[in-house]
């Protein structure tokens, strides 16, 4: 079994993580790039989308009336366009409508959402899913399989292939892609989420400085 000690309380897990999940930054050689033009179509944000359980079958997974820790892994997001972050929704493979998900007000004035006890009536969670803003994709399911990054763009419902993130698209936007701080240039729907795994993606002129650990 490969599994993270789970917590007695979904706020205290939030918390932990929060305080020690990420802020490692370092500076790291860049690829060069120049900014990426706005798209007309596909442009960062990318907001939550409103079929959460839908997306979560169309990836491949199972959805689940509330959360298992068999496997419990944590993998942290960064995306850039021309420097500044993009934000990662809570609430990606949730269903927050259902009454059992729980939210929690966080002290920047964003909600979080999970602590789902007693279980959904239905099927209300994705095995993977964000629970707030931070970037922590959480990986909590009942089988050890770990997933990967292209599942998780489907749940958000932006694309994402060898050669575009959203409405980004290569030769026009240079997209770079990091894990742990080294270069990936294989295809990044393939990255496997696994335990504190580092994944930046850096659209156009790339910040000061690119996140390489959780």
């Amino acid at each position: 079994m490969v599994s993270v000690p789970p917590v007695k309380r979904w706020a205290a897990l939030v918390l932990v993580l929060v305080v020690s999940g990420c802020g490692g930054k370092k500076s790291v050689s860049t690829v060069p790039a120049g900014p990426a033009p706005t798209p007309t179509k596909g442009a960062a944000p990318w907001p939550a989308p409103q079929n959460p359980m839908a997306l979560t079958r169309k990836a491949g997974l199972t959805p689940e009336t509330h959360e298992f820790v068999f496997l419990h892994v944590h993998a942290h997001l960064d995306v850039f366009v021309n420097g500044a972050a993009v934000t990662v929704p809570a609430a990606i493979g949730i269903n927050i409508n259902d009454p059992a998900v729980k939210r929690i007000q966080e002290a920047n004035g964003s909600v979080a959402y999970g602590g789902i006890r007693p279980p959904c009536a239905r099927v209300c969670i994705s095995p993977l899913h964000t629970h707030d803003t931070t970037g922590i994709l959480h990986t909590e399911a009942k089988e050890n399989q770990f997933n990967n990054l292209g599942q998780f763009f489907t749940e958000w419902n932006v694309r994402l292939d060898p050669k575009c993130v959203g409405g980004y698209c290569r030769p026009a936007a240079p997209i770079t892609v990091y894990v742990d701080g080294d270069v990936y240039t294989g295809n990044p729907r393939q990255i496997q989420l696994e335990d504190r795994r580092e994944i930046a993606i850096v659209i156009g002129t790339p910040p000061d400085s690119i996140p390489s650990r959780f």
